[in-house]
């Protein structure tokens, strides 16, 4: 597993900014953080190192009994997601202390994001893989369908993997090595150069490298 720390974070939106050069550039603006350690793991007890965070604000009416004592620690009520990472020295962190953008992260750091892409249902083959498709012109009757799958004499039937109509979207998948452009801690935001997944309030991990 990647011993690295991460924080929680909200997509904002899109929107561009202006190198020296005059040059526009699509970033994505993320609000990350501030997280709140709520449990350390040790080897010793878990089994592996690892830092738990909660992000989010909960009212503490809305929190269940277990939930309740499990956050108390840390004395900043609860958090509507709480997510675990992978470190090397759990003992750099309390319980309680409040993670900001500017401790992980600076501007031109590479990091990796994860996220969950938008769905987008059942689609055909051209959405969802890319194929070309047939001819659009009249009497062509073959113009977006996946064509012959399977063969006849041997092995006589559909190979494993073949790329086939299905559900697409709605997975989670990382968006490796953007580079964090602007960094605006008073308002706990930072952008990243280019796309990343999800729509607008999807939640997103950011992994420090």
């Amino acid at each position: 597993m990647p011993q690295t720390m991460g924080l929680l974070g909200k997509k904002i939106g899109m929107t561009r900014v202006y190198t020296v050069e005059g040059r526009a550039v699509g970033v994505t603006v993320i609000e990350a953080g501030p997280c709140v350690v709520l449990q350390k793991k040790t080897v010793a007890k878990e089994g592996y190192n690892a830092i738990q965070i909660g992000y989010g604000s909960k009212k503490e009416s809305r929190l269940t009994k277990p939930m309740a004592g499990h956050v108390k620690a840390a004395g900043k009520g609860g958090f509507y997601h709480i997510k675990e990472f992978r470190v090397a020295d759990p003992d750099q962190y309390e319980v309680g202390q409040e993670i900001q953008i500017t401790d992980l992260f600076k501007v031109g750091d590479l990091i990796d994001i994860s996220g969950t892409v938008k769905g987008r249902g059942f689609q055909g083959v051209v959405k969802r893989h890319g194929f070309k498709g047939g001819r659009m012109t009249h009497g062509s009757m073959f113009h977006r369908a996946p064509g012959s799958i399977g063969c006849s004499a041997w092995p006589s039937r559909v190979v494993k993997g073949r790329r086939m109509p299905g559900q697409m979207g709605g997975n989670l998948i990382t968006k490796k090595n953007a580079i964090v452009m602007d960094i605006r801690p008073e308002q706990n935001v930072l952008l990243v150069k280019g796309p990343v997944p999800g729509s607008p309030a999807t939640v997103l991990q950011l992994f420090s490298k």
